[in-house]
């Protein structure tokens, strides 16, 4: 879609299905129509200039709206850019950070072009890289315009039963099994004492080794929740107590190698 030439396009946030990597593990996708709302689909399906985390991801991605909704111009015509391998590795969420590179990313808006931009699962720029693209627009004077789709963050503790008035995303963890105990037990401190949520996030084939280093250190007086496979027919979420998951068998009753949200609270 193009605009007059004096008003920049706009910028669409397109949430991608929570699925990523799960046909990788031999299991059927579930079709987008079931994954995301119509309105998301069909503006997706509109668009023909991308921003992506990962340009193979984002091909899928468009595939699979295809299928469901055809698209604006072919694939092969679509427009898709890459953010530079540095916010990969450092994040976009700092002031400045990006924000140069963000700009020339953005140039296709500069003559009329709406721009989608995307992650690999769930909502762009949310526990995901993004930020800079979002702040770049803003300073272009840029429409910015979320859609509606999953955020794995915000169903997992919905789905936790923990403090969603207070809450924060602290993302990974150290590996080191030291210092990732030394980290779990701040993080815990924190949650007892002032109520608020704590969020972590892993990568899913280490999910299984965080899961039992949380049920080691955690005092069984602290609640956990897990949410695993958001959004997919597999998905399952456990909470309790750490005594309660150590009695109860959570750990048995999870998909542990599909993505997952951990929550440390009271």
């Amino acid at each position: 879609m193009t605009r007059a030439a004096a008003a920049p396009g706009a910028l669409y946030l397109v949430p991608t299905p929570l699925d990523f990597g799960c046909q990788a593990e031999g299991r059927t996708l579930c079709a987008i129509e079931q994954l995301l709302p119509d309105e998301t689909l069909d503006r997706a399906a509109r668009l023909t200039h991308w921003i992506a985390e990962n340009a193979k991801s984002a091909r899928a991605f468009l595939k699979r709206i295809e299928t469901a909704k055809g698209l604006a111009v072919p694939l092969q015509a679509q427009h898709i850019v890459e953010l530079p391998r540095a916010v990969h590795k450092k994040g976009d969420h700092a002031p400045a950070t990006g924000e140069a590179a963000a700009k020339t990313l953005l140039a296709p808006a500069l003559l009329g072009h709406d721009i989608g931009l995307v992650s690999e699962a769930g909502m762009p720029a949310v526990a995901d890289p993004g930020s800079s693209v979002v702040r770049a627009a803003h300073a272009l004077g840029m429409e910015v315009l979320p859609l509606v789709g999953p955020v794995s963050l915000m169903l997992a503790l919905a789905a936790s039963g923990l403090n969603g008035q207070d809450f924060a995303f602290v993302g990974y963890v150290p590996q080191d099994t030291t210092e990732r105990a030394k980290r779990l037990r701040e993080l815990e401190s924190l949650a007892l004492k002032s109520g608020q949520t704590q969020i972590l996030i892993e990568t899913p084939y280490r999910n299984a080794a965080l899961l039992q280093a949380l049920l080691q250190v955690l005092h069984p007086h602290t609640r956990l929740a897990v949410s695993c496979g958001l959004n997919l027919p597999q998905q399952a979420t456990r909470s309790g107590l750490i005594a309660e998951w150590k009695s109860h068998g959570f750990v048995t009753q999870l998909p542990l190698s599909l993505p997952a949200v951990l929550l440390i609270g009271r």
